[in-house]
This record gives structure tokens, sequence and C-alpha cells, in this order.
């Protein structure tokens, strides 16, 4: 029988064999992008395919598990722009420098996370790429939604219009940051200028809340 002390580090042990799993799935991740398969991250980390199964279920659960990884590290990197200390068109600017940089650092991430579907076999396998990669982008969006909220007085409505701007704003860096990747049809400073001077027209002439963090 199991002595309690050996129950309680069951829980930290399956969590560290998970996130070492992840880790294996990242690196295969980075070399073959969204052809990624369960055989390859299973090579990867010395195991067998029904073991990685065990942890995730199947490439919709692994592609979850590595969705949130990634999507926190840079909801963390996307505060940290928005609240460094700088005038609000440089923050602006900081946080969409950030967010492409990071799309342009880890492209292989990028596609394996937000067009899994080419891979040719992924419908095959019941795959749905809108159906993983849309929670990603709403989380985004309500996360920049709350910043907004927090930071811009917008009057009356202003938590329904900063969720409207939250999403919007998402979409359209998911949109032109896709466009760009793909195509580099410009400098990313050039494209960070561009969008900030789309985005600078009410946003750039509303006030900060009383007594709030300010933006």
């Amino acid at each position: 029988m199991e002595t309690t002390q050996q129950q309680a580090g069951q829980p930290a042990t399956a969590e560290r064999r998970r996130r070492e799993l992840l880790e294996a799935a990242d690196r295969v991740v980075l070399r073959d992008g969204p052809k990624a398969s369960m055989n390859a991250i299973a090579a990867e980390a010395g195991i067998t395919k029904p073991i990685l199964y065990r942890h995730f279920g199947d490439k919709a659960g692994l592609y979850q598990a590595l969705a949130v990884r990634h999507t926190d590290a840079l909801l963390e990197s996307l505060r940290a722009a928005l609240d460094a200390p700088a005038e609000r068109r440089r923050r602006v600017e900081n946080t969409l420098d950030t967010y492409l940089a990071a799309i342009e650092a880890r492209p292989q991430v990028y596609r394996f996370l937000m067009h899994p579907a080419e891979d040719s076999h992924a419908a095959e396998r019941g795959f749905d790429v809108g159906l993983h990669s849309a929670p990603l982008l709403r989380r985004l969006g309500e996360e920049l939604a709350k910043v907004i909220a927090e930071r811009v007085d917008l009057g009356p409505g202003g938590d329904e219009l900063a969720r409207v701007w939250g999403h919007g704003i998402v979409g359209m860096m998911h949109a032109a940051g896709d466009w760009w990747l793909g195509e580099r049809p410009c400098a990313r400073a050039a494209l960070v200028s561009g969008l900030t001077d789309l985005l600078w027209g009410r946003l750039g002439t509303a006030g900060n809340l009383a007594g709030g963090p300010g933006f």
C-alpha cells in the first residue's frame, strides 16, 4: 500500500511528466510545424504513443495543452508591454511589436496553433482548426478588453465598447500578422507603425479613468 507521502507526491510527479512531454512536443513543433505528429512527439519523448494518449487523449488534447502554454506566455509579455512606463502611443506600438515578434520568433509554433489544417491528414483525423484556434483568439480578445476597460475612460457603455475594441484589435493583429508572416511585404517596424496609425483615432484622444492605472 502506498504511504501518504507517496500519494502526496503523485500529482507533482504527474505534472512534471506532463511538462516534460509538452517540452518534447514543443521541440517537434519547432521542427515540423503543423505537420507535427503524435508518433514524432512520442519518439522525441522516448515513449510509446499510447502513453502520450494517456496524458492528452488525442492530438486535440495535446494541441489544447500547448495552446494554453503558449497563450499564457504571450499574455504575460503583452501585459508587460502594456504596463511599461511610456506614453500611450509607444505602449500601443510596443504591444503590437511584442505580438509580431513572438510569431516571428517561433513561426512553426504559430502555424501549428493557427493552421494545423496545413497537415493534409488533419481533417481525416477529425481535427478542426477553427474549433481549436478560435478560443485562443477569444481569450486574447477578452484579456485585452479588460486592460482597456481598466485604463481608458470610454464613458457610458464603456465595458461593452472595451470588449468590441479588444476583440477587434486582436482580430486585426491576427489577420495582419498572419498575412505579414506569410508574405513579409514590409519590415516589422513598418507594420507596427501602420497598425498603430490605424488604431490612433478615438483611442488616441480618450481620457484615462480617474484613479486608474492609466493607459
